[in-house]
């Protein structure tokens, strides 16, 4: 992938209220925003500007609700600013805004690991990650020490450009600082298994918000941690494998707006660029891509191997449970909490074929609750492919008078 992204923006005090994550941060998001998208849209093969939101996050657990919550929360900010400030998101002339997180302690996953979406701060100095522009919050002394650590890497490194650094006053809220998000204390229960291949599925029309909390949440419930880089299924060791189930165009023919859909082929590539973007931080990595036709359900795959260990499958699918029930090596299941009947559902299916059943993981849904001043109908049109579709054949309409 290209490493070069447009800026990244480090959150070392990061509260998890949405409230005071609104006050601290809205400002900024919306300055940064309003800066990138301008830029885009004066180039106009660029595409959107890519924006890199690393949170800091310490400690060696994971537990999978409390990132999710706030994964979810920073997005609904992000949503709500960008509809407030007139800025796209994830289109031609706006900002492709990708949330992770980076370990500046390096406790999470240790040094070795580099794949994210928790990555620690030495594994994203090595890899081929590189930014136009840095901002950093003022006097913050966890900061300070990220920039001397880039500048030491662009030093070193001849592959990186020099990045413009910038610092940003952000506003202090309510609660008190703190090293950003503990992921090992008490308050929140870890993954309750270490799973080794998870699905998730859905459209994935015209990438959003969205879809991308379930994407990353997807990862998070995957065990990336452990010895991933090295040869899989030797002395039985473990593939680690993401299924994402995608419906094939032929079920989506009565949406609205058909005829702005995106195709299958398009958005499994959408989908795989996201998750790449928040997975891969090695320093030169090889993509393996092989397709597969094969007859019965399930049949269209695209399988991506980023390393001996780690598999992406993209797999068309054609009834609500994919390759849940004619894959009995997955082990859990990623659903939005407005569709966890789904995920019983399939556990119903598995048992009928005396499968073990999954764990199901829900995910928050991004809603307008306490976002910031932007109508509903704006908000929307951020996390609605509906809406997206809507809003490019108006764009179109507008284009031919």
């Amino acid at each position: 992938m290209d490493g070069r992204h447009s800026a990244l923006l480090l959150l070392t005090d990061t509260p998890l209220a949405f409230a005071a994550l609104k006050e601290t941060c809205g400002h900024a998001l919306s300055t940064i925003l309003q800066a990138h998208a301008t830029a885009s849209r004066d180039d106009k093969d660029r595409g959107p500007a890519v924006l890199d939101i690393a949170v800091s996050a310490c400690g060696k657990g994971k537990p999978f609700d409390l990132l999710q919550r706030f994964l979810a929360d920073m997005y609904r900010l992000l949503a709500a600013v960008s509809a407030a400030a007139s800025v796209e998101l994830d289109g031609p002339g706006g900002v492709d805004a990708r949330v992770f997180f980076v370990d500046l302690d390096g406790q999470a996953c240790g040094d070795a690991c580099s794949y994210g979406p928790i990555i620690g701060v030495k594994s994203l100095m090595r890899s081929n990650r590189s930014w136009d522009t840095v901002y950093l919050a003022s006097g913050c002394e966890r900061a300070a020490s990220f920039a001397a650590m880039l500048s030491a890497r662009e030093t070193t490194d001849n592959r990186i450009k020099t990045a413009d650094v910038r610092t940003l006053d952000l506003k202090t809220s309510g609660e008190k600082p703190s090293t950003g998000l503990v992921l090992d204390q008490g308050t929140a229960p870890p993954t309750a298994a270490a799973h080794s291949s998870v699905a998730v599925g859905g459209t994935f029309d015209h990438l959003h918000a969205g879809h991308k909390l379930l994407l990353t949440a997807t990862v998070l419930a995957l065990d990336t941690c452990s010895s991933i880089s090295q040869p899989a299924q030797r002395d039985g060791q473990e593939k680690r494998v993401v299924t994402v189930g995608i419906t094939g165009d032929e079920l989506l023919v009565n949406k609205k707006y058909a005829e702005f859909l995106e195709s299958w082929e398009d958005r499994w590539q959408g989908v795989w660029r996201f998750l790449q973007s928040i997975i891969d931080f090695s320093s030169s990595s090889t993509v393996d891509i092989r397709r597969e036709n094969e007859p019965g359900p399930n049949g269209r795959r695209v399988i991506v191997s980023l390393s001996p260990g780690l598999e992406f499958r993209f797999v068309q699918i054609a009834d609500p449970f994919g390759p849940t029930i004619t894959d009995r090596d997955i082990t859990a299941l990623v659903v939005s909490k407005e569709t966890r009947s789904g995920g019983q559902a399939v556990n119903d299916e598995r048992l009928k074929k005396g499968w073990p059943t999954l764990e199901v993981f829900e995910v928050d849904v991004l809603d307008t609750a306490d976002a910031v001043s932007a109508s509903e109908d704006s908000f929307e049109s951020k996390i609605s492919s509906t809406e997206i579709r809507r809003r490019r054949m108006n764009l179109a309409k507008e284009s031919s008078l």
